[in-house]
């Protein structure tokens, strides 16, 4: 007779074992046509799940987050079944759930096309029309391996034999297609209602080039047909704001295949870099960090000592001179602990704050690779800061707190804060790992902030703080890291002299605010759609004449603006003043500034801002303006 305990604290006792939908349905019928799955003492599970004990029960709908999950996850099943119903040859393979979708990879003989993919969309709306029951049951591993042999999906019975020996899989049957699936999934196909496939891809099997090409299969689904049309909406903003065809149009770098994943920075561009990481060197010298620069390649034997050979060697590029192998770095921790090594450090050193503007490399898949927002050589604005583990906490909080300052004068007010723990592949003890993330938890309290904990989701040799930033877009960008480390002091053997001339070592935080700057650039593009502020602008203004007759006072003017620290472009083509202001519309300038006869000889300018005609002002109110719109650095 178990008693079912609702999240509003009330208590439902049932004379036998009872099913999620049973538990909705004694509650209310609607709660029954709602539910979508449950969640039983913190596990979700499907509708059909039997509780045959005192349990804590939350019903899942539309209108919760688990309840958008389940309905994605299932959503990629029906388009398994759409496939498998119209080309009865193809075999599926896996189907997750990602963010704000999900996909299918399947094997077919030959290419899927748009026509397929909107005939698979009509498919899937059909099966959905249909409210097809979806039904879970348990097979024996090699019960499973061969009902998927026998049904020509080696797929399937391939990912079945990685699973041990004796284990009971679950498979989910709606209509005549059967998958192979944790779940759980929603009680019938008439709860898919809203949904689109989006694209094709190629994908390799289990991600290695020496296996098959699989075509994979985007799509997005959601609860509602509004959201489904913001979501649309919102992508068709992201394709116009997409920072390489912006970073093209105005001439910001270049990618190319000579150099894979590395950026060609032209002049506007680079007047974009140094505007930020000057920005950054002025605010990190203000907080007390000391820039220094290490070498770009080290011996393997230092890699090897700090664990990233062991644990990273994939991600690295080497090279070999004289009998020695060598590792691009693929990070600065390593080189910044040398610098620290160098010489006896006193207690009276520390907190000991060491800045790099650090160019890094990562081998990272070609695949992967996207503009500026996945390459494999950046720069960081990383630093590391070697401290007693009671400075830990003030630390911490100075960081939080300058890491807030830095987002806001770059216009992001919207942060989140995510905790990553131990992984499982890690270096130092479980005693060592306990006492760094609690480090952490303790310090995010002082900060007075609250956060998500991500299990599994820290660096090898510690937990770390992560910042997301949310751009105009909503979408969410993570940058900003403090990782808390007690283990590479350790390994690199760096070490202080306490009060009582003992010696220990130090812990080690590792520290970004903005992570990579290409990224971040990138980011900045897309949120600002390449309409910068005044301040970032790579060109803040232009300053044109009308005709020849005004050239000499326009090119004052133009100069009057640089002595005033102002980037400033003259354009004195000979042409229609229209076709200038177009042109330089498209470049998206904060300022233009139109001179005339009239302005020459009443010693005015005529100011253009983006989408607003200012009138004439005189050069002097024009500064002030300037002035007042630059933020307080």
């Amino acid at each position: 007779m178990p008693d079912i305990r609702l999240p509003d604290g009330s208590v439902r006792s049932y004379e036998q074992a009872v099913t999620v939908h049973d538990v909705a349905a004694s509650i209310g019928a609607g709660l029954a046509r709602a539910a979508l799955a449950g969640r039983v003492d913190g596990e979700l599970v499907d509708t059909s799940y039997l509780i045959d004990r005192d349990a804590d029960l939350s019903i899942i709908t539309e209108k919760d987050a688990d309840g958008l999950s389940v309905i994605r996850h299932s959503t990629a099943h029906l388009l398994a079944y759409a496939v498998k119903t119209l080309f009865p040859d193809a075999q599926v393979t896996i189907g997750p759930e990602i963010e704000n979708g999900f996909y299918y990879d399947f094997s077919y003989k030959r290419p899927f096309t748009p026509e397929d993919l909107a005939a698979i969309e009509k498919k899937m709306a059909e099966l959905a029309k249909q409210d097809i029951p979806v039904e879970r049951y348990t097979l024996p591993r090699d019960e499973a391996i061969a009902y998927f042999k026998s049904i020509g999906e080696h797929y399937k019975a391939e990912i079945i034999e990685a699973i041990p020996q004796g284990e009971v899989l679950s498979l989910y049957k709606e209509g005549e297609f059967t998958d192979l699936c944790r779940g759980p999934h929603v009680p019938s196909t008439g709860k898919l209602k809203v949904f689109k496939l989006m694209k094709l891809a190629g994908a390799y099997w289990r991600g290695d080039s020496r296996n098959e090409m699989l075509q994979r299969i985007y799509g997005t689904a959601w609860a509602k047909k509004e959201d489904l049309a913001a979501y649309l909406h919102m992508l068709e903003e992201a394709e116009k704001r997409d920072h390489r065809r912006l970073g093209k149009v105005l001439d910001l770098f270049h990618l190319q295949d000579e150099a894979p994943g590395m950026v060609f920075w032209h002049p506007k561009g680079w007047t974009l870099w140094q505007n930020i990481e000057q920005y950054m060197r002025r605010t990190l010298t203000a907080a007390g960090y000391q820039e220094i620069k290490t070498p770009m390649v080290m011996d393997r034997t230092l890699w090897e000592k700090s664990g990233h050979w062991e644990n990273y060697r994939d991600n690295m590029f080497t090279t070999e001179s004289e009998k020695r192998d060598y590792a691009v770095k693929p990070m600065n921790c390593p080189g910044h602990v040398q610098v620290f090594n160098q010489g006896l450090r006193s207690y009276r050193d520390l907190p000991l704050r060491l800045a790099e503007f650090g160019a890094c490399h990562r081998n990272e898949p070609s695949g992967a690779l996207h503009g500026l927002m996945r390459v494999r050589g950046f720069v960081q604005d990383d630093a590391h800061i070697f401290c007693t583990e009671e400075q830990i906490n003030s630390e911490a909080r100075a960081f939080n707190e300058l890491t807030m300052a830095v987002y806001k004068h770059f216009g992001f007010d919207n942060v989140a804060i995510k905790l990553s723990l131990r992984p499982e592949k890690r270096a130092g003890s479980d005693e060592v790992w306990d006492k760094a993330e609690q480090g952490l938890r303790d310090a995010l309290s002082a900060c007075g902030v609250e956060w998500e904990e991500l299990p599994g989701e820290g660096a090898f040799y510690g937990p770390k703080i992560e910042y997301h930033i949310k751009d105009a877009l909503g979408r969410s960008w993570q940058c900003g890291t403090l990782q808390l480390d007690f283990v590479l002091p350790e390994r690199l053997d760096a070490e202080y002299v306490t009060e009582d001339n003992g010696r220990k070592r130090p812990v080690m935080l590792h520290r970004a605010i903005l992570g990579s700057l290409e990224r971040f650039i990138g980011i900045l593009i897309e949120n600002h759609a390449g309409a910068f502020p005044l301040w970032l602008a790579p060109v803040q203004m232009v300053v044109m004449n009308i005709s020849e007759a005004q050239a000499d006072y326009a090119a004052e003017v133009a100069q009057t603006l640089r002595n005033q620290g102002f980037r400033v472009e003259l354009d004195l083509r000979n042409e229609k003043i229209g076709y200038k202001i177009r042109e330089h519309s498209l470049q998206k300038l904060p300022y233009q500034i139109i001179v005339g006869d009239k302005e020459k000889a009443d010693g005015l300018v005529a100011v253009r801002a983006r989408g607003e005609d200012l009138g004439q002002l005189t050069l002097d109110a024009f500064s002030a303006r300037l002035a007042a719109e630059l933020p307080q650095a």
